[in-house]
């Protein structure tokens, strides 16, 4: 799945994920490839992208938003 993470000032990532997990407002949760269509609100963690080469990537961010549709993923942090 394509993912991308940008903030106000900067994209920070922007390519081909495995698996995304992020810090939701009701708790973590996981996305994969085929993952269903949604919004969910973020709070301030950590988000974990593991990309094809299985290289794990972490990056903090204060809380956003993310949206999955059609194996693309765009989270607008804070």
């Amino acid at each position: 799945m394509f993912l991308e993470i940008i903030t106000p000032d900067k994209k920070l990532f922007s390519g081909e994920a495995k698996s995304i997990k992020l810090p939701g407002t009701d708790g973590s949760f996981g996305i994969l490839d085929d993952h269903a269509a949604m919004i969910a609100s973020l709070k301030k963690g950590t988000v974990k992208v593991v990309d094809e080469k299985n290289a794990t990537e972490n990056f903090t961010i204060n809380g956003g938003v993310v949206e999955v549709l059609k194996n693309k993923v765009i989270l607008l942090a804070e």
